[in-house]
C-alpha cells in the first residue's frame, strides 16, 4: 500500500453544512508537501476508499479535494485518473466523479476473486510469517475484538483494526505484487464492506468476524496453512453473503 506521508499541522476548518460530505473525510489529512503530489493524492484517496471512508455513490468534487489537501487541480486529476483506471472511481456524464455502486453480479465476482487470492495469502502467511509478524496480526485481532465488544461498539476502531489485520497478514507473505493485487480488490470492496460494518453495530458485535479472526490467529500460531485459509475465506464469505442479502447492491 502507499505509505502515508507526514502532513503539516492542519488548520481549523469550519464544519461542513451538509449532513454527510465525502470530502470531509479528507480534512484529517491536512495539506501535502509539494513533492510527487500526484502520488500522494492518489495514496490518500486509496486509503480512504479501502478504509470505507468514501461510500458507494459518493460524489467527489475535484476542486474540494484539491482544497482539502492544499494542492492544485493537476495532481488531483492525475490521482483520479489512476483510480478510474483501477475501477475504484467512475466518471459520470458531465465529468462528475463518484464511487461506483457495485451490482450484485459484480460484487459476487469480486468476492470469488478475494476468496482465491486472499485465501492463498493466508496459507502462505501461516507457512512463512515471522513470530513478530504473527504477534502484530494478533494485536490487530485484539483491537478489533475490543472495538466490537465496546458499548456502544467502536465502529471506526473496528474498521481500522480490520483493515490493519488483513493487510498485516498479506504483507507477511513478502510478495509486494500480491499485496498490490489485493489492494486493487479492496479499492472496489472497501467502500461497501466497511459501510456495512459501520451501519450495523449489532452485527459487528455478534457477527462472525470476531470468531474467524481468532481462528485465523490460532492457525497462524499453529502454522496450520489449511486452517488459516479456511478462517480467512469464512470471514470474507460470511460478510459478503450478509451484504448480498441486504438488497443494497444494484440488481
Amino acid at each position: 500500500m502507499n505509505a502515508r506521508v507526514q502532513s503539516p499541522p492542519e488548520t481549523q476548518r469550519p464544519a461542513a453544512a451538509a449532513p454527510r460530505d465525502p470530502i470531509a473525510a479528507l480534512d484529517s489529512v491536512g495539506s501535502l508537501l509539494h513533492e510527487t503530489l500526484g502520488e500522494r493524492v492518489n495514496g490518500e484517496l486509496r486509503t480512504l476508499l479501502i478504509a470505507g471512508r468514501l461510500a458507494p455513490g459518493d460524489k467527489l468534487s475535484l476542486r474540494k479535494v484539491a482544497e482539502a489537501l492544499g494542492v492544485s487541480m493537476m495532481p488531483v486529476r492525475q490521482a483520479v485518473s489512476r483510480l478510474v483506471a483501477d475501477g475504484a472511481l467512475e466518471v459520470l456524464p458531465g465529468k462528475a466523479v463518484h464511487v461506483p455502486v457495485l451490482s450484485l453480479a459484480q460484487f459476487r465476482e469480486l468476492t470469488r476473486l478475494r476468496l482465491l487470492i486472499e485465501g492463498y495469502a493466508a496459507e502462505e502467511a501461516a507457512r512463512i510469517a515471522t513470530p513478530a509478524e504473527i504477534e502484530r496480526i494478533a494485536g490487530y485481532e485484539a483491537a478489533f475484538r475490543a472495538a466490537a465488544a465496546a458499548s456502544p461498539p467502536d465502529l471506526g476502531g473496528a474498521v481500522s483494526a480490520n483493515r490493519d489485520l488483513h493487510f498485516a497478514l498479506y504483507a507477511a507473505v513478502g510478495m509486494p505484487m500480491l499485496v498490490e493485487t489485493i489492494e486493487r480488490l479492496w479499492l472496489k470492496a472497501g467502500p461497501i464492506l466497511n459501510l456495512d460494518m459501520r451501519a450495523e453495530a449489532r452485527r459487528l458485535d455478534r457477527g462472525s468476524a470476531v470468531v474467524q479472526h481468532a481462528l485465523l490467529v490460532a492457525a497462524l500460531r499453529a502454522r496450520d496453512a489449511t486452517a488459516a485459509r479456511e478462517a480467512l475465506q469464512s470471514d470474507i464469505h460470511q460478510a459478503a453473503e450478509h451484504i448480498a442479502a441486504t438488497g443494497r447492491l444494484a440488481q
